[in-house]
């Protein structure tokens, strides 16, 4: 086994160290979100925590990890006696992005079961996890369904295993640790809510502790076992803080004074729940026993707060996560603590702190010199960046700016500034036509391991849902011939049948953006961006990658390739500017490149085509063709690849006025799919437009074509 990086030997990050720590001392916290960017000891950090934890005491020879003290008494290998036990480490139990669900809660031999009726049940990764830790790198890539069983199971402290009619039920206790990088996508918002504590990371920018960061890291790929040893006196001394933390724990006091400001911090927030004031009453006690205190003070309740509700309070899936300090001051001050207590004396610096060894402690550069901010200890830390600010939304355009008019000729002109979108607004669903067997989600019908059975097929591979009739009836007719004398079936592997289920897929939106000077009139430029939110609010609900392109001018740029972050996609609307010719056949040329490559990456996952445009095309830009062939000419050979290509596709029509071309229902025609106007995207037009996106076109091709609605 590899000798894992030192905890103490992480340098800054000292949010994220103090929740991990707070949640050693007390589990009932309820574990750690981490979200920042990538390369920031996320990973790091979660996986030095394990040898930080006092060892466990196990009943000898049980797979559940049974307290010797207490066992639990439905544990499948018990009945145990209570009695001397034998100590091991603490473990930590990684769950991988691309795990089964029978190999997170266990599987039963289901042959076993059938034949002999017993219950030969192997365990899961939350078996192993039993008081321990469970780790979940990219967490929001996880499949929904493996998060439900995963949050489930942290909530009731045991896992529970049906199988048609056979059932077992182990304890599983955790402490649940998850990491992400908010690029690839969100956490559902009641997903996060399960979390206990949240922490933002991002990389340092000071150069003294980044030089710090290379030095140790360096050291360590050189001699692990070394490096691993000169750190062994500061993971010593927080281990026996943790442990006398612990110890301390039942002691600490949780004042009326101390309820108050949790209950009115919640509710100035305006956080869902009671969920939120229970994490908050249990982090600030534990605060207190870190600090080896017997009392909960208001910093306590502070630092609590900056812990456990940013990721409480988001309104919509646009709201980046954050608190508003300077509020949470106010409301705090409105309930004082009753006997305020002079500053205690500084105690003796742990590894933890700013400084320390020799070569400048875990925090700090060498020769000692501090950090950004505190140690893991400090209950005011200054809290890292939030967003890259590339990412965040634009100011609102000034009020004094001339409004742009859309040129009859569409001549290349300066490029207009960006324009804020309209209020998003609830939509019904698009979906693709057929039965998919994409990543599981919530638009599409396909072929999924959750939904309701349909029939029954020979398993692939490992059998994971078995199809009791099925599998009773392919092994009926051979009781006989192979001797059977006893009242169970003889089973063998080939009666075995596996049971075909349909559920909800997730697509690839992939929104095409007309960004030319015919759209940059102020307000439909504005309720053109408020639809394409509202269609990503929609995909963000449903489980989708979505994808965005904008044409204007002499190109067609990929705004953002596709991606789980419907996040970055409302960012990058945001601050789309207008203005310029509009090269139609380019953008949808460029649409059709892209989706190409993205059949090669993820060929089970089907796309959605939104074509956001008025239908014009004033210009051929980068899209090549004959040089006799009008701008016009182009976009139809291009809309009518797509549509060689089996592309499902809806157009929404910008074009305004009383007098209109109806260029965008031409465009429509030639991709096979529906138009809708722009006026027609609020409240229920917009999806009462479509449950299937190519009826149109499969009415056309045969009448008995699919016409089955989504």
């Amino acid at each position: 086994m590899s000798t894992p990086y030192p905890f103490t030997a992480v340098v800054g990050q000292s949010d994220l160290r103090l929740a991990l720590l707070l949640n050693a001392v007390s589990p009932a916290v309820g574990g750690v979100l981490v979200r920042g960017e990538k390369g920031t000891a996320k990973s790091t950090a979660v996986r030095a925590l394990s040898a930080l934890l006092p060892k466990v005491d196990v009943v000898s020879g049980c797979r559940f990890s049974c307290a010797p003290n207490g066992p639990d008494p439905a544990c499948p290998d018990g009945p145990h006696e209570t009695g001397p036990g034998a100590l091991r480490p603490a473990r930590m139990v990684e769950l991988p992005v691309g795990a089964s669900e029978d190999r997170l809660v266990g599987a039963l031999d289901i042959e076993r079961a059938l034949a002999e009726g017993v219950k030969a049940f192997e365990p899961g990764l939350l078996a192993d996890a039993h008081r321990g830790i469970l780790y979940v790198d990219e967490v929001n890539l996880l499949h929904d369904h493996l998060i439900d069983l995963l949050l489930d199971a942290a909530a009731m402290g045991a896992s529970y295993v049906e199988r048609e009619g056979v059932s077992v039920r182990h304890a599983a206790r955790f402490l649940l640790v998850g990491t992400m990088n908010p690029e690839e996508g969100e956490l559902r918002p009641q997903l996060l809510d399960r979390f206990g504590l949240t922490v933002e990371v991002a990389a340092s920018r000071e150069p003294a502790q980044r030089v710090e960061v290379v030095r140790r890291r360096l050291a360590y790929e050189d001699d692990p076992a070394g490096f691993a040893t000169r750190w062994a006196g500061d993971e010593h001394e927080i281990r026996a803080r943790v442990v006398a933390a612990r110890a301390l724990l039942p002691k600490v006091s949780l004042g009326d004074t101390a309820l108050l400001q949790i209950a009115a911090t919640c509710a100035g927030f305006e956080v869902d729940g009671m969920r939120a004031d229970i994490v908050m009453a249990r982090t600030a006690t534990a605060l207190a026993a870190w600090a080896g205190r017997t009392e909960v003070r208001k910093e306590d309740v502070r630092q609590a707060a900056l812990l456990a509700l940013p990721h409480r309070r988001r309104r919509n899936p646009f709201d980046a996560p954050g608190l508003d300090e300077d509020m949470l001051d106010r409301i705090l001050d409105e309930f004082p603590d009753e006997e305020p207590e002079p500053d205690p004396e500084p105690e003796p610096q742990g590894p933890d702190d700013d400084g320390g060894p020799e070569d400048g402690g875990p925090d700090g550069g060498p020769g000692g010199t501090p950090p950004q901010g505190g140690g893991p200890d400090t209950p005011g830390t200054e809290r890292q960046p939030e967003s890259d600010s590339a990412d965040a939304p634009q100011a609102p355009e000034s009020p004094e700016s001339p409004e742009p008019q859309p040129s009859a000729q569409e001549s290349t002109g300066p490029e207009q500034a960006a324009v804020r979108a309209a209020e998003p607004f609830r939509t019904k669903m698009l979906s693709v036509p057929g039965l998919g067997e994409g990543a599981s989600g919530r638009r599409s019908r396909a072929r999924t391991a959750h939904g309701r059975t349909t029939g029954a097929q020979r398993p692939r591979g490992h059998l994971t849902k078995l199809h009791l009739a099925a599998t009773i009836q392919a092994a009926a007719p051979h009781q006989k011939a192979r001797g059977r004398s006893g009242r169970g079936l003889v089973i063998r592997k080939d009666d075995l049948r596996q049971a075909s289920r349909e559920g909800r897929e997730g697509n690839l939106v992939l929104f095409v953006v007309d960004a030319s000077g015919s759209m940059a009139a102020r307000q439909r430029m504005g309720a053109v961006k408020g639809a394409v939110l509202s269609l990503l609010l929609d995909a963000y609900q449903r489980r989708d990658k979505v994808g965005l392109i904008t044409f204007r001018g002499a190109t067609a740029e990929l705004a953002l390739p596709p991606t789980s972050s419907v996040d970055a996609a409302a960012a990058r609307l945001e601050q789309l500017p207008t203005g310029g010719r509009t090269p139609l056949a380019a953008g949808l040329l460029k649409a059709h490149e892209v989706l190409r490559i993205e059949r090669l990456r993820d060929p089970s996952r089907r796309p959605l085509l939104v074509v956001v445009t008025d239908g014009r095309a004033t210009s051929a830009g980068n899209a090549g063709g004959r040089t006799d062939s009008t701008p016009r000419e182009l976009a139809g050979h291009s809309a009518r690849l797509l549509q060689a290509g089996g592309v499902a596709s809806v157009v929404v029509d910008c074009e305004s006025g009383p007098v209109r071309l109806g260029l965008a229902g031409v465009l429509a025609r030639d991709l096979g799919g529906p138009a809708v106007t722009l006026d027609g995207l609020r409240a229920d037009s917009l999806a009462g437009l479509v449950k299937n996106v190519r009826t149109a076109v499969a009415a056309t091709a045969s009448p008995n074509s699919n016409r089955r609605a989504a």
